[in-house]
């Protein structure tokens, strides 16, 4: 039977939205600040603006419940899918306001883009655009990579009370400690960590080629944000192109890469257990994946022009390797040589790793390599149970922190979101081709937008089709909460529209 939302649920959920609307107007204050040191007087107004409406938004929302109630896991799932929207739409006011959108929807493409830390950018005259603005795009790639329920979890924000439903519903169950709010904590402190060490020694490459003191800072952060995260937004519209700088790529891979592996390995190699990552189903699966699709990319970059030499192989074809896997979506390429110099092989390839993308529990997108393994796992149960005799019990096991069983629920958990990260990706290559794309550039713009890959082609593009573009915002959506909460979601307002069946519950 499905479970229907009854006006005890509406006031919750809407309590716990406008905590977090409350928490963005402290997030909209980077921003602010950053305008008034710049003395970039216009932004600052538009983010006090932004300010403004989050607080209200917040406060009313808030008081549909004044005592906060206890979370189900029905409650959290609707607070984690309508957060990610509504927070959007309060984002997008101070972009808009910046004159460098086409149009309202474009601007909000970029919000949904960056809390999903998609990447995938839409934006006019990006060059030129004020530190604060800046400064914002990236502080929603900094929110969304560790999740909006992590960030607020760690802050405090729900208390012990909600935690483990709000974490699990944003598509999170593994713990580096007991207790929720700690492993939120832990999560803030070591990503926040990485980024402050990239940020000193980008700092430092940046002021090597030539920049002032205070840029240098201000490209070095963004960039360390948008890579740890596996967002994508670069400052520059080059994108990594811009710097012209090979340890500044580098320094950016490397932080990809940490990026796309599990807070929990993570863990275990803080706390000194160095050969548990090793053995670890996903990173097995990683380096298995990233040698065997390496080598296919090397050789078909081969027959390109552009990429026969070898240096010219291995600086730009290693970094969209690793930038493509990771689902960042940093380009040291043009988006022009993308579609023309790359071969149709490596063109395909480049679409494959963002699909499968980087480790759960991680800031990447994409199916997982946990749940690649999983599969790749079942598929090695099924051959041994068919080889087995009919008296013998076929257990296979895996090594994941600790020596786990493959159980049949793992496994269906594994393939239900494959088969719709995989439905996700055709439904989208058609959807483009309805718009008159042809087949190629459809299929990897889809997989770049439900995968969060960030790469793109020439379809996002500013302007594009509203129905296009509209379908985007919703398979970025759609990937960043890994379909189940947002299919969940929708169910139950589907099933809740029957005003007949609401009830009060005291």
């Amino acid at each position: 039977m499905w479970q229907r939302f009854t006006l005890y649920d509406v006031r919750v959920i809407g309590h716990y939205l406008g905590v977090l609307v409350l928490f963005s107007s402290l997030a909209l204050l980077v921003p602010f600040s950053t305008a008034i040191a710049c003395q970039e007087w216009k932004p600052a107004a538009h983010y006090l603006l932004a300010i403004g409406v989050a607080l209200i938004v917040g406060a009313t929302l808030r008081f549909l419940r004044i005592e906060p109630g206890r979370l189900d896991r029905q409650q959290a799932l609707a607070v984690t899918g309508f957060a990610w929207i509504v927070l959007s739409f309060i984002a997008t006011i101070p972009l808009y306001l910046s004159g460098h959108y086409a149009t309202y929807l474009d601007s909000l493409f970029d919000c949904v883009s960056g809390m999903t830390t998609t990447g995938a950018s839409v934006i006019l005259d990006l060059d030129h655009l004020s530190n604060a603005d800046n400064m914002w795009r990236f502080m929603m790639h900094l929110m969304g990579g560790f999740g909006l329920i992590v960030v607020a979890l760690s802050f405090g924000l729900f208390g012990k009370r909600v935690g483990a439903s709000l974490y699990m519903s944003e598509g999170r169950s593994e713990h580096v400690v007991p207790n929720v709010v700690q492993t939120t904590q832990f999560i803030a402190k070591i990503g926040m960590g990485i980024i402050l060490v990239a940020t000193v020694i980008l700092t430092g490459l940046c002021l090597i080629i030539g920049m002032e003191p205070l840029r240098a800072f201000l490209q070095a952060l963004w960039l360390s944000v948008s890579g740890f995260t596996t967002g994508g937004f670069a400052p520059m519209s080059q994108s990594v192109m811009y710097y012209h700088s090979f340890p500044i790529e580098v320094v950016l891979m490397l932080v990809m890469l940490v990026g796309s592996i599990s807070f929990v390995l993570h863990a275990e190699v803080w706390k000194g257990r160095v050969a548990v990552f090793f053995r670890d189903l996903e990173i097995r699966t990683m380096v298995l994946w990233l040698a065997v699709v390496t080598c296919v990319f090397a050789a078909s970059l081969s027959a390109s022009a552009d990429f026969s030499n070898l240096p010219a192989m291995l600086r730009r074809g290693l970094f969209m390797v690793i930038s493509a896997f990771s689902t960042t979506g940093f380009q040291n390429i043009t988006t022009n040589q993308l579609e023309t110099s790359l071969t149709s092989g490596a063109f395909l390839v480049l679409a494959m790793l963002m699909a499968v993308g980087g480790s759960g529990g991680s800031t990447s997108g994409g199916i997982k390599f946990s749940r690649m393994g999983i599969i790749a796992k079942s598929m090695v149960s099924t051959i041994k149970e068919a080889l087995a005799p009919d008296s013998a019990r076929v257990v296979v096991a895996y090594n994941h922190v600790g020596r786990r069983v493959l159980t049949p629920d793992i496994v269906k958990e594994a393939m239900t979101v494959f088969i719709l990260y995989v439905v996700t990706y055709a439904v989208g290559a058609l959807v483009g081709i309805a718009h008159g794309f042809e087949a190629a550039p459809a299929i990897f713009e889809s997989v770049s937008m439900a995968s969060n890959g960030g790469i793109v082609s020439s379809l996002a593009a500013p302007g594009m089709a509203p129905t296009l573009e509209t379908f985007y915002i919703v398979q970025m959506w759609a990937g960043r909460l890994e379909f189940v909460t947002l299919i969940a979601l929708l169910v139950e307002i589907v099933v809740s529209l029957n005003p007949r069946k609401w009830v009060v519950k005291r």
